[in-house]
């Protein structure tokens, strides 16, 4: 059985090995200095046509494709 200090080790683990398979995220900008994520993806052409509906569903929403290069 493992504890839960093990569990939460694996769980970040796996966080960051999910991360770095979709490293495109794509964002919503609320203020100069706040950022919330809107999805990940694994390719930038993915990023990119995700992007582009949710400018159609959301047209007054700030959004950006970014490259989430994740440091050890």
């Amino acid at each position: 059985m493992q504890s839960k200090g093990g569990l939460e080790v694996l769980n970040r683990q796996t966080k960051g090995y999910r991360t770095a398979l979709a490293p495109w995220i794509v964002v919503r900008l609320l203020s100069p200095t706040q950022q919330t994520v809107i999805g990940r993806f694994r390719s930038r052409s993915d990023a990119d046509g995700h992007l582009a509906v949710l400018r159609r569903l959301m047209p007054d929403a700030e959004l950006q494709v970014i490259f989430d290069m994740e440091r050890d």
